[in-house]
């Protein structure tokens, strides 16, 4: 039986507060498309009371960032980032370019060719996430992307240099210190000094989130990256304290982060509350990762691995941390979920920052459809036909004629039909 000991806020509440994130952001949108750069800087001023002479930062503002780094931070980013770029790397070859013959004298094929331009935005309004950096412009270079422009908000009233650091060194064209919807409303969209993309990427707020909803089908997107999301499947073989590490390490990211514990062990699960306060009172987060916990905290008690599967594809967390005495029969098992973190020595944080993986997950149930952000998101496989002899056309031509005449397509059955006659006529 699966019992809910502790629930979250009920899914009435989040709509209620996802129609007032549409009506903000459809307006933002709207502002840039209309009025330009002037919106983006008039939202950039009300938002984060930023309001620079040029939104662009220029190289020698970047080598400034740079330079104001400690010489360990640096070198922390480029070790991270090596990790990165080798990951991608494996994933892109693992991508290849097909053709073959399928019938005498026809063949078909497909080309891998990546986006031409691509936008990354990164969260720093809150905290200066730089791993988002090496996640998007790192993995976009490697996938091949030819213009990898990049922004973030101002931390504290300026540029983040780590933000800018991690971007420059991951290979971003062009960086603009601006934030939120107005900062990918810019980029989607262009304005007077900055060219459209191709496709926006990046994980972001609620807002952010919905900004990206709003702006598909205009440019592509990676995934819908709302809140932060975790989920954490343990039984007795962990202990409570290194759980509640592990879900409030999570749930910091925002009051709205959803962080779940579905476990098969009662002691656990009436040790959890005590364990999450006591970390709480150690953590310099705590005023936003304690809402997140009371707010959309979970607590669930199944009486078996089998029930636990079940609820945990029910769920379908942007984040799945398995420690149990056998995380591998998940691992086999699982198939809803954004990524994957096995075994007590591994963790979210490890995946977030530095192993090699990359962060930006699908959230909201969406790993039931995709996957993560990796090179092959950045790449388009775009197929073609070659018909090499007279016999082959002629030969897919009559039963192309056929077909369409059974679709009543007359301008389609033409197409074959004039094929047909003139190579027949040529054999003739």
């Amino acid at each position: 039986m699966i019992r809910y000991l502790k629930r979250g806020k009920p899914a009435a509440h989040k709509a209620e507060l996802n129609a007032q994130v549409r009506d903000t952001v459809e307006q933002i949108i709207s502002a840039v498309e209309q009025r330009g750069e002037a919106a983006v800087r008039e939202y950039s001023e009300k938002f984060d009371s930023w309001s620079p002479t040029d939104l662009r930062l220029s190289q020698a503002q970047i080598q400034a960032c740079i330079d104001s780094l400690p010489a360990q931070a640096i070198a922390d980013i480029k070790f991270a980032q090596a990790q990165i770029r080798r990951f991608a790397q494996v994933q892109l070859l693992s991508l290849r370019d097909v053709e073959v013959e399928t019938l005498p004298g026809v063949v078909l094929g497909h080309k891998n060719i990546p986006v031409n331009a691509v936008g990354c935005y990164i969260p720093g309004g809150k905290y200066p996430l730089l791993a988002s950096a090496h996640m998007s412009v790192l993995t976009a270079k490697v996938a091949g992307v030819k213009r990898v422009i990049a922004c973030a908000p101002p931390f504290e009233g300026k540029p983040s240099a780590e933000i800018v650091a991690a971007m420059a060194l991951a290979g971003a064209d062009e960086i603009y210190v601006m934030g939120g919807v107005q900062g990918v409303a810019a980029m989607a969209l262009g304005t007077e000094h900055i060219a459209p993309v191709d496709m926006i990427v990046g994980p972001g707020n609620a807002y952010v989130a919905e900004a990206k909803r709003q702006l598909y089908g205009r440019v592509g997107i990676d995934l819908f990256a709302g809140p932060t999301e975790t989920l954490v499947i343990c039984d007795d073989s962990v202990d409570a304290e290194l759980v509640a590490v592990d879900l409030l390490g999570q749930a910091e990211h925002g009051p709205t982060s959803p962080a779940v514990c579905l476990t098969t062990s009662s002691r656990l699960a009436e040790e959890l509350p005590a364990a999450i306060e006591q970390v709480l009172a150690r953590l310099d987060t705590a005023p936003v990762a304690s809402v997140a916990w009371r707010d959309y905290g979970e607590i669930i008690l199944c009486d078996s691995d089998e029930e636990v599967l079940a609820e945990s594809e029910r769920l379908c967390s942007e984040h799945v941390q398995v420690m149990t005495c056998d995380p591998e029969w998940f691992f086999e098992r699982m198939t809803c979920y954004g990524g994957l973190f096995l075994g007590h020595r591994t963790n979210v944080a490890y995946g977030d920052k530095v192993i090699g993986t990359n962060h930006t997950l699908p959230t909201m149930g969406a790993g039931r459809y995709t996957g993560g952000l990796w090179v092959g998101k950045f790449i388009k496989t775009h197929t073609y036909q070659r018909v090499l002899t007279d016999e082959a056309s002629v030969a897919v031509g009559e039963v192309c004629s056929r077909l369409c005449a059974l679709e009543h397509f007359s301008g389609h059955k033409e197409q074959a039909d004039i094929r047909v006659r003139r190579f027949q006529a040529a054999r003739a």
